[in-house]
């Protein structure tokens, strides 16, 4: 198990993970997730320590806080410079409640439509765009997992992610120059602190 930084908050939202994780079925363990994050998140307090808030030059950065026994939930914080952004992915079937610690981003969904996303080519519909600030929470519940995260500001955006498990691979979507999206497998690692 890892757990960092260590703080009295960061225990806090550890123990009460520990019991909204414990819920029947992804739905009701999602919104229990959302409550806690919503709750540490929207108290202001500022409870990671300064290398887990740093961007990384290149791409998003992905640092672990948390690992629960039994792989039953991880806690990230993403750190998004001004313009990072993911391409349009999935999360493998695994579901994931994110909440925004500092900054805003813009989060896209979409539908897949026109065949199967793990074999054809398919077309991605926009169904909606969120503008997410600090202690707004969202989730995502397989099947309905088709998204963009962006920061659309001039200022770096901090979230807070936690996963159903250990996040180590997804799928994102590339565009095809005859029209439609390839699902292509991407391995996910984690920026150091």
């Amino acid at each position: 198990m890892a757990v960092s930084p260590h703080s009295a908050r960061v225990d806090e939202l550890i123990r009460r993970l520990d019991q909204a994780t414990a819920a029947r079925d992804d739905a009701s363990r999602c919104r229990a997730v959302k409550q806690v994050l919503v709750d540490i998140v929207a108290s202001g307090e500022q409870f990671l320590d300064p290398p887990y808030l740093a961007p990384a030059p290149d791409r998003y950065a992905r640092r672990l806080i948390h690992r629960a026994p039994g792989n039953r939930y991880t806690v990230l914080a993403m750190v998004w410079a001004p313009g990072q952004g993911t391409p349009l992915h999935d999360h493998a079937g695994t579901w994931c409640v994110e909440c925004v610690y500092r900054g805003r981003i813009r989060v896209t969904s979409f539908s897949a439509h026109g065949g199967d996303p793990e074999r054809d080519l398919v077309r991605f519909e926009k169904e909606t765009v969120v503008m997410a600030g600090v202690g707004e929470a969202g989730a995502l519940i397989p099947p309905f997992e088709y998204h963009m995260i962006e920061n659309p500001d001039a200022d770096a955006a901090v979230t807070i992610h936690v996963y159903g498990g250990e996040m180590t691979f997804c799928h994102v979507f590339e565009p095809e120059a005859g029209g439609g999206y390839r699902r292509k497998y991407r391995e996910l690692t984690y920026t150091p602190a």
